[in-house]
């Protein structure tokens, strides 16, 4: 008897996982041979809806696992348990998870313990340093070790994975999906209130929000991009501001009351988009810019000791900065009064995809189930 419909439930819990991850869902919503079950475990909030109803994705389930102060521990117990309940009345195929959130790893041991097969999109990514980013590493690689297919964003990644004994045939190389993302949300002459604001500067896009740089290696950033703007009179820094308190005391502490430093909201994801367009640097810890901007022609300053997207910095449009404030404040320093400088980290070359990778992801898996089908059949 042959396969009718894949049925495939995706599951994700965070704004980045959901950008990525709506261009693939949109794409399966076209396929006429899978089922598409969409399951948010709700490890944030707010800022996980505006990327929602800006791609017109709905939502089957909520697991609504968020709480104030929630522990690493919290979150992977709350979505074991909740999840079970939904797996058990979906029966799927295939379960799909995304990247190096604590939402992949408990999810994808969910299904492990369930016997159902796990599609692991992003896979391969590496810095081989388990604290570094913390707890990312450890999330992709435990995804990885139980996943039974395979979506590396790069040549690179697939390399690491067979390095790690992965097979061959379960592995494809896509592209990453924040590039379909990014694809659907630049819009030309694009305005909006801040970017009036931002207008006539040499305006710089700031995000910071990793665990590892909680405390005393974002205060050295901050400080350093305080410096920068009191040197620089056409300079202003924007910094959509994350919604953990940590990070918004810190912000608020060395930040705030400067007039050419603007803290906001978190953005809709069109606005961050375009804002990152109209840009002319960005400062960040976060891995999904890394692989947008240079699509864009940004340079790219990445606030971690560590990558694990070295492509872009191998083409020259990231640069590892570091945390130390001396090292930020140079490094940005440059780029504002080097022009050669500037000029090599603006190339638009962009590594990590060309818009197409939720069309491979979804073609694979086509060919993935129905090639097992036939082997069956034989």
């Amino acid at each position: 008897m042959g396969i009718e419909r894949i049925k495939i439930i995706t599951v994700f819990g965070t704004r980045p996982e959901a950008i990525k991850m709506c261009p693939i869902i949109l794409q399966m919503k076209k396929t006429e041979r899978i089922k598409c079950v969409v399951c948010l475990t709700g490890q944030h909030r707010e800022m996980l809806h505006q990327v929602m109803e800006r791609f017109a994705v709905w939502t089957d389930y909520d697991l609504d696992i968020m709480q104030k102060k929630q522990s690493l521990t919290s979150i992977t117990e709350e979505i074991l348990k909740k999840l079970e309940y939904v797996l058990k009345i979906e029966k799927p195929d295939l379960l799909l998870v995304h990247g190096d959130t604590t939402t992949s790893f408990s999810a994808a041991l969910a299904a492990f313990y369930h016997r159902i097969p796990i599609g692991h999109v992003e896979a391969g990514l590496r810095t081989y340093r388990m604290h570094s980013p913390y707890p990312e590493e450890f999330n992709r690689q435990a995804v990885d070790l139980i996943a039974d297919i395979y979506f590396a964003p790069t040549e690179w990644a697939r390399q690491n994975l067979l390095k790690e004994g992965k097979p061959v045939r379960d592995i494809y190389v896509t592209g990453n999906t924040a590039v379909d993302a990014l694809s659907m949300t630049i819009c030309q002459d694009y305005d909006t209130d801040i970017l009036k604001w931002c207008s006539g500067s040499r305006f710089i896009l700031l995000t910071a929000h990793r665990r590892e740089n909680l405390g005393e290696p974002m205060r050295r950033i901050f400080r350093a991009i305080r410096k920068i703007v009191e040197e620089f009179p056409d300079v202003k820094i924007l910094y959509p501001i994350h919604k953990n308190p940590q990070v918004r005391e810190t912000a608020q502490e060395i930040l705030s009351g400067v007039e050419r430093i603007r803290l906001v909201e978190p953005l809709d994801i069109v606005d961050f988009h375009n804002c990152m367009a109209q840009s002319y640097m960005i400062l960040t810890d976060s891995g999904g810019i890394q692989e947008e901007a240079p699509s864009l022609g940004k340079p790219v300053l990445v606030m971690r000791d560590t990558t694990e997207r070295p492509e872009g910095v191998e083409t020259g449009v990231l640069k590892i900065v570091g945390t130390e404030e001396e090292r930020v404040y140079w490094e940005i320093k440059n780029l504002l009064t080097n022009p050669a400088a500037y000029q090599n980290m603006s190339r638009a070359v962009n590594p990590y995809g060309d818009g197409h990778a939720s069309e491979r992801i979804v073609e694979a898996i086509l060919r993935r189930f129905y090639r097992e089908e036939k082997a069956e059949d034989a």
